[in-house]
């Protein structure tokens, strides 16, 4: 009895029974046919042959007439009849698919091997045939010459490979202050609401899960704008804040600009140039719901421009102040 190491079990090689249905097989052979691919595992030999493989089952099997002359005649790859094995008597096996003229006669003892017999059987050539009889290709066993192999994977472009990508995002401050919903349209043309969260700051990354190539993700890094008035240092702001001689004089309320709007604070008399006052919590936001603070820089501003009434009565001030800026110069 002959055990043949090399026959070709094309159930087993999709992973289907004998009795599937031809849909579920077509859906098994689509499956494997996509995980195998060649453009989606390129230099890998083994999936190659693996799609090879399941090429060549699939052509048996999805035939009506080759699939029932292949369970016909498989059932006899382990007996005797082959490599000049003795064959019954008179026993020969009609091949139906071969034959321009319809039937022909196979003796098994003619074969060194099953796979050559089925080959033969069931219409197909192959060079292990001593004979050679009815080979019509020297490469796939079941196309002829003329036949083009095309990959029965989707009728569009095959599925790219999985990939991450990165885009750059600038915002103004305020609105990375803020957070929330931003529309962003990539280069690709693709356009895309973005949920943000508050408190955003220059190199921060914000992944958009499956938004990237093939199902990879996309991360967004973001860019603050450099603002005209606030300027980040960690998580407090800082900013200036200009007041008038009288109010620097003086002391009082003033309005100092947040993120939040305006506020008042107080300064206190004879404040100078450069002195710095800490409003609290009204800084950047920073983890657990925390805030830094709003650092506020005084300037003194003089007017380059006054009213008559104004020029009168700084006169009358400069003729009756006793402040002397310059009396230590001298002495």
């Amino acid at each position: 009895m002959q055990n043949l190491q090399n026959f070709r079990d094309y159930y087993e090689i999709l992973g289907v029974t004998k009795e599937s249905t031809s849909e579920e097989i077509k859906k098994v052979y689509r499956r494997l046919a996509r995980q195998y691919h060649p453009d989606l595992n390129p230099g890998n030999k083994e999936a190659e042959e693996k799609f090879k493989d399941i090429g060549e089952a699939y052509e048996v099997l999805s035939d009506p007439a080759k699939r029932s002359q292949y369970d016909q005649f498989s059932r006899y790859w382990k007996q005797k009849g082959f490599a000049n094995k003795q064959t019954p008597k008179g026993k020969t096996w009609d091949n139906r698919s071969n034959s321009r003229n319809g039937t022909s006669e196979v003796d098994p003892s003619q074969f060194a091997d099953f796979e050559s017999f089925i080959n033969q059987v069931i219409g197909v050539g192959s060079n292990k045939n001593p004979k050679n009889a009815g080979n019509t290709t020297t490469s796939d066993p079941f196309r002829t010459p003329k036949s083009r192999v095309e990959y029965t994977v989707p009728p569009t472009q095959p599925r790219p490979t999985r990939r991450d990508i990165e885009a750059r995002l600038t915002l103004p401050l305020e609105k990375a202050y803020q957070g929330g919903n931003e529309r962003i349209r990539l280069e690709d043309g693709r356009s895309l609401e973005v949920s943000m969260p508050p408190g955003m700051v220059t190199g921060q990354t914000i992944r958009l899960r499956n938004q990237g190539i093939g199902g990879g993700d996309l991360y967004l890094k973001i860019t603050v704008e450099p603002h005209s008035l606030f300027k980040l240092e960690g998580a407090n702001i800082f900013c200036q804040v200009p007041v008038t001689p009288s109010e620097a004089v003086l002391g009082g309320q003033v309005e100092a600009p947040t993120l939040d709007g305006l506020v008042k604070m107080s300064i206190p008399p004879g404040v100078r140039t450069g002195q710095r006052f800490r409003l609290a919590n009204k800084g950047y936001p920073v983890e657990n719901g925390k805030r830094g603070d709003q650092l506020v820089e005084i300037q003194i501003v003089t007017p380059k421009k006054i009213s008559p009434e104004e020029q009168e009565l700084y006169e009358k001030l400069r003729q009756i102040e006793t402040f002397k800026p310059r009396a230590d110069l001298l002495s």
